[in-house]
């Protein structure tokens, strides 16, 4: 545990493993702190879609803020997008990383309607490639009668995101970072300009702090804490399937997700042949066993071949939204932060970790979008918001049930 260095950063995710490496490579002494084991958190747990879109649709910023703004915003989560693509091809990260496309299945006619109006739009306004595939021909891309055809969106690629997150790590190390872990960060301190962070095994000072914590952000950074709202992801892997039965269900090894506010998402496990599922967002409960027996009858329920195929691994971990739906990067009380992804954190939680690097560099292309808008938090909000997501997963879900 050192003394002091030029910058703490607390978290070792995407987002943190990202300004580290962006810090180190510009000269700067980087000690990134753990709570737990280096990627213990969502970085490392998640589904490995790597997208480019927001939980706003860019049709609603259309009509909301109209082209230039809508437009910007969705360019850059190209940005956020490429830059992903381009890290893992330059430094040659193993993460079976694929551009397979993605492939949105509807939930009912109404779905597919719409889901057809926001691709042209987006085709019309960005460029963006796909292709409508009604009903009577699913099956060329997903062995399911349960929905109502769907959309590829051809571009969009996957990974596999436990082996992206120690790609990140093993840079961030060459680069020059030092890296703890099981060393939680229990308080902070500001005075003439110096950070004094508190951890079990020692006091470090530093003149920059960077908190990447997303979903595990707790009480030592309370201002954060109030703007997050922190909910588990649940994922399910099966055993082992033939691969005859995979190339059925997953005819072109695209990612899936269905079309409702409470969504599904699957995919072909980049690794081994088995199926990979996660939903049932913002469920309350650790309980692992019981999740893994919802997941299969999930499972069953979309691909009823699977009745007879078991569990192999059931895990969960913490993501983070925002009030507004966006992600947010800004400075407070001198510390800067990147957090709220909203879904989209494998893109943005990396390109978002560059950016405060950059940031702390003084870098001239270290500007993003959303760094503009004020990082929104209700009055009554006073810490953990965890019990906000059932509630709103509620809502969401009563929406699905009318088709909205």
């Amino acid at each position: 545990m050192p003394e002091k260095a030029d910058v703490v950063v607390i978290g070792s995710g995407y987002t943190g493993l990202s300004a580290a490496l962006t810090l180190a490579r510009g000269g700067r002494d980087v000690l990134v702190l753990e709570a737990k084991e280096v990627g213990h958190g969502g970085s490392s747990r998640n589904a490995g879609f790597v997208g480019k879109t927001l939980k706003h649709s860019f049709s609603s910023l259309l009509s909301a803020h109209g082209d230039n703004y809508a437009t910007a915003v969705y360019r850059e989560m190209q940005g956020a997008f490429d830059y992903v693509t381009d890290l893992i091809s330059n430094e040659g990260i193993e993460c079976h990383y694929t551009t397979c496309g993605r492939y949105m299945a509807a939930n009912s006619p109404d779905h597919y309607e719409g889901m057809a109006r926001e691709a042209e739009t987006k085709r019309k306004y960005l460029g963006d490639e796909f292709e409508m595939v009604p009903a009577a021909e699913q099956h060329r891309e997903l062995g399911s009668d349960l929905y109502h055809g769907g959309s590829i969106i051809p571009a969009l690629a996957a990974l596999h995101p436990g082996l992206y997150q120690l790609g990140l790590l093993e840079l961030a190390k060459a680069a020059g970072a030092s890296v703890l872990d099981y060393t939680p960060a229990t308080a902070i301190a500001q005075s003439d300009g110096v950070f004094t962070v508190t951890t079990p095994r020692g006091v470090v000072h530093a003149k920059d702090l960077v908190i990447a914590t997303n979903g595990y952000t707790g009480s030592i950074t309370p201002w954060h804490r109030r703007r997050l709202i922190p909910f588990r992801g649940f994922m399910m892997t099966t055993e082992e399937v033939p691969i005859e039965t995979l190339d059925r269900l997953f005819p072109n090894s695209r990612t899936t997700t269905d079309f409702n506010n409470d969504l599904v998402f699957l995919r072909r496990a980049p690794d081994s042949n088995r199926l990979m599922i996660g939903g049932l967002t913002g469920t309350m409960s650790d309980d692992l066993p019981h999740m893994a027996k919802r997941f299969h009858a999930l499972a069953v329920k979309i691909f009823p071949d699977l009745e007879q195929v078991k569990v192999s691994r059931m895990w969960n971990g913490y993501c983070a939204g925002t009030f507004d739906l966006y992600p947010h990067i800004g400075t407070h009380e001198g510390a800067h932060y990147a957090l709220g992804y909203c879904f989209a954190g494998v893109p943005m939680g990396t390109y978002l970790g560059d950016k405060i690097g950059k940031r702390i560099l003084g870098s001239a292309d270290a500007e993003t979008i959303f760094s503009e808008h004020a990082f929104p938090s209700k009055w009554w909000c006073r810490g953990d918001n965890e019990w906000l997501v059932p509630i709103y997963m509620s809502h969401l879900r009563q929406l699905d049930k009318l088709g909205r």
